[in-house]
Protein backbone atom coordinates (compact mmCIF):
# COMPACT_ATOMS: atom_id res chain seq x y z
CA UNK A 1 0.00 0.00 0.00
CA UNK A 2 3.03 1.99 0.52
CA UNK A 3 4.66 1.98 -2.30
CA UNK A 4 1.08 2.94 -4.02
CA UNK A 5 0.82 5.70 -2.39
CA UNK A 6 4.86 6.77 -3.14
CA UNK A 7 4.12 5.95 -7.14
CA UNK A 8 0.98 8.30 -7.21
CA UNK A 9 2.35 10.93 -5.57
CA UNK A 10 6.02 10.76 -7.50
CA UNK A 11 3.76 10.40 -10.67
CA UNK A 12 1.87 13.95 -9.12
CA UNK A 13 5.07 15.36 -8.44
CA UNK A 14 6.52 14.54 -12.10
CA UNK A 15 3.57 15.83 -14.25
CA UNK A 16 3.72 18.95 -11.62
CA UNK A 17 7.34 19.61 -12.52
CA UNK A 18 6.87 19.22 -16.59
CA UNK A 19 4.01 21.41 -16.02
CA UNK A 20 5.47 24.38 -14.37
CA UNK A 21 7.06 26.97 -16.39
CA UNK A 22 10.96 27.44 -16.25
CA UNK A 23 11.56 31.43 -17.29
CA UNK A 24 14.81 33.23 -16.91
CA UNK A 25 14.28 36.01 -14.79
CA UNK A 26 16.36 39.11 -16.24
CA UNK A 27 16.93 42.37 -13.91
CA UNK A 28 16.87 46.03 -14.73
CA UNK A 29 16.87 49.57 -14.27
CA UNK A 30 13.69 51.09 -16.19
CA UNK A 31 12.53 54.94 -16.30
CA UNK A 32 9.01 55.69 -14.38
CA UNK A 33 7.71 56.56 -18.05
CA UNK A 34 8.30 52.75 -19.46
CA UNK A 35 6.24 51.41 -16.33
CA UNK A 36 3.79 54.01 -16.61
CA UNK A 37 3.53 53.40 -20.41
CA UNK A 38 3.57 49.77 -20.04
CA UNK A 39 0.73 49.59 -17.33
CA UNK A 40 -1.68 51.73 -19.41
CA UNK A 41 -1.07 49.85 -22.30
CA UNK A 42 -2.17 46.85 -20.38
CA UNK A 43 -5.26 48.62 -18.80
CA UNK A 44 -6.03 50.26 -22.55
CA UNK A 45 -5.59 46.21 -23.39
CA UNK A 46 -8.15 44.95 -21.40
CA UNK A 47 -10.97 47.81 -21.84
CA UNK A 48 -10.52 46.65 -25.82
CA UNK A 49 -10.94 43.12 -25.43
CA UNK A 50 -13.75 43.81 -22.77
CA UNK A 51 -15.72 46.04 -25.52
CA UNK A 52 -14.62 43.17 -28.29
CA UNK A 53 -16.65 40.42 -26.06
CA UNK A 54 -19.43 39.36 -28.62
CA UNK A 55 -21.91 40.15 -25.22
CA UNK A 56 -20.92 43.49 -25.06
CA UNK A 57 -20.97 44.53 -28.54
CA UNK A 58 -24.60 43.13 -28.34
CA UNK A 59 -25.28 45.37 -25.17
CA UNK A 60 -23.45 48.27 -26.91
CA UNK A 61 -25.19 47.66 -30.18
CA UNK A 62 -28.72 47.42 -28.60
CA UNK A 63 -28.03 50.82 -27.25
CA UNK A 64 -27.37 52.16 -30.66
CA UNK A 65 -23.43 52.13 -29.97
CA UNK A 66 -21.58 49.97 -32.45
CA UNK A 67 -18.25 48.19 -31.08
CA UNK A 68 -15.87 50.53 -33.75
CA UNK A 69 -16.98 53.66 -32.54
CA UNK A 70 -16.90 52.25 -28.92
CA UNK A 71 -12.77 51.66 -29.74
CA UNK A 72 -12.40 54.83 -31.03
CA UNK A 73 -13.68 56.32 -27.98
CA UNK A 74 -11.33 54.17 -25.84
CA UNK A 75 -8.60 54.74 -28.06
CA UNK A 76 -9.59 58.77 -27.19
CA UNK A 77 -9.87 58.33 -23.31
CA UNK A 78 -6.97 59.59 -20.70
CA UNK A 79 -4.47 57.08 -19.22
CA UNK A 80 -6.49 57.68 -16.07
CA UNK A 81 -9.83 56.96 -17.47
CA UNK A 82 -8.59 53.82 -18.82
CA UNK A 83 -7.26 52.59 -15.73
CA UNK A 84 -10.33 53.47 -14.09
CA UNK A 85 -12.57 51.50 -16.79
CA UNK A 86 -9.73 48.72 -16.19
CA UNK A 87 -9.76 48.55 -12.28
CA UNK A 88 -13.98 48.10 -12.46
CA UNK A 89 -13.91 45.40 -15.31
CA UNK A 90 -11.34 43.54 -13.52
CA UNK A 91 -13.15 43.64 -10.28
CA UNK A 92 -16.88 42.00 -11.61
CA UNK A 93 -17.13 38.87 -10.63
CA UNK A 94 -17.24 37.74 -14.03
CA UNK A 95 -15.05 38.64 -15.57
CA UNK A 96 -12.10 37.67 -13.04
CA UNK A 97 -9.18 35.90 -13.78
CA UNK A 98 -10.50 31.99 -13.23
CA UNK A 99 -6.80 30.53 -13.90
CA UNK A 100 -6.71 29.48 -10.34
CA UNK A 101 -10.30 27.50 -10.55
CA UNK A 102 -9.01 25.65 -13.60
CA UNK A 103 -5.68 24.99 -12.34
CA UNK A 104 -7.53 23.24 -8.96
CA UNK A 105 -9.87 21.40 -11.18
CA UNK A 106 -6.93 19.93 -13.30
CA UNK A 107 -5.22 19.19 -9.99
CA UNK A 108 -8.26 17.33 -8.41
CA UNK A 109 -9.23 15.35 -11.57
CA UNK A 110 -5.27 14.20 -12.07
CA UNK A 111 -5.19 12.84 -8.56
CA UNK A 112 -9.07 11.54 -9.14
CA UNK A 113 -7.58 9.47 -12.38
CA UNK A 114 -4.15 8.13 -10.46
CA UNK A 115 -6.84 7.39 -7.59
CA UNK A 116 -8.71 5.12 -10.01
CA UNK A 117 -6.45 3.76 -12.11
Amino acid sequence: MKSVWARTICRLLVVLMIWTPYQAAQAGMIGSDQAATASSQADRNTVLSFVSRGDVAGQLQSLGLDAATAKDRVAAMTDSEVAYLAGRIESLPAGADTAGVILLILIIAAIWWVWKR
